[in-house]
């Protein structure tokens, strides 16, 4: 049996609705249960997803109610993203984000600003789909990343490295998207969403005790083609995800050399539906099955389907 490492980007909203659509089109086509990779690594919108596989809860009945369709689908998924919050925190928004990010401006100008939403509403999610399992880990190794505003690092939660927490706490913790999102207080520490420091962090896949025979890498913000007539922070976003991939990629290849290494992205037909906006719940069933349409042309690529055939098929 191939030893499997899994890692799950984020990308918002919509990352998610990719996420889910090649998780789901990986185990039609290879009869592969992603709960069955040795190692995940989630981040943001993939850290939820993360979750959901190891609680056995990566169904549509769990990510969605089965009952309802389109408007409906929406609102219900609506509710349980974006929940209004009482903006706050400027003091700490000041301390955290904007002095430090005079020195060295760029995005740790927003770390710790107020936020419109809450991430209650997705701990609560994964309350009602795991159980008992939400207070507590997984038992197959599983890495939530998330970012310490304070020491301004990315904090892998699920290793000797990190704060030993609750599963739900974790997932909001990396959900908590800057500027959009309040932050996440966990035992008198604020911490953020994990793709501040990188997008994939697939270079914590290291931390196996042994090297792992398939490395799959989803990445919703690291495509390598621009979305005719995109935003101009589209191209920036995918090309900070891909300078952040290149180099985990490279040091996963210099230590494991014989590893094999499976990248899968968005295409343009995925990208025509899940852009401009990553946060649109509105995108998230047209991202869904847009994502299934490609990767049915992406799976059955002849390099793709040989890498797979050799160890998850």
């Amino acid at each position: 049996m191939s030893k499997v490492g899994l890692v799950l980007g984020g990308g918002g909203v919509t990352g998610a609705a990719y996420l889910f659509g090649t998780l789901m089109a990986l185990q039609m086509a290879a009869d592969w249960k992603p709960n069955d990779a040795d190692v995940i690594v989630g981040t943001s919108s993939g850290a939820f997803l993360a979750a959901m596989i190891r609680g056995d809860a990566m169904d549509l009945q769990a990510m969605a109610d089965e009952g309802l369709a389109g408007k409906d689908l929406e609102e219900w998924l609506h509710e349980r993203i974006y929940r209004r919050t009482r903006p706050r925190g400027m003091l700490r928004w000041v301390t955290k984000g904007i002095v430090p990010g005079v020195t060295k401006p760029g995005l740790g100008l927003v770390l710790g600003s107020p936020g419109l939403y809450s991430t209650d509403p997705l701990a609560e999610w994964i309350d009602g789909s795991l159980g008992s399992l939400a207070d507590g880990w997984p038992a197959k190794p599983t890495v939530i990343v998330g970012y310490d505003l304070e020491s301004r690092q990315r904090v892998p939660f699920g290793t000797v490295a990190a704060p030993e927490i609750a599963l739900r706490e974790a997932v909001a913790a990396s959900s908590a998207v800057p500027f959009i999102y309040e932050p996440v207080e966990i035992d008198g520490r604020w911490y953020v969403d994990g793709g501040v420091a990188s997008g994939t962090s697939v270079d914590l896949v290291l931390g196996n005790p042994e090297p792992l025979d398939l490395v799959v890498v989803i990445a919703p913000m690291a495509a390598t083609t621009a979305r005719p007539g995109g935003r101009f922070y589209e191209d920036f976003m995918d090309r900070v995800g891909r300078a952040s991939l290149a180099t985990e990629l490279d040091l996963l290849r210099k230590t494991w050399p014989d590893t094999d290494v499976l990248v899968l992205r968005p295409d343009d037909r995925v990208l025509a539906v899940c852009r401009p906006n990553l946060m649109s719940v509105d995108a998230a069933i047209p991202t869904f099955l847009a994502t299934l349409r490609s990767m049915r042309d992406e799976l059955a690529h002849p390099s793709t389907w040989r890498m797979l055939s050799d160890h998850i098929v």
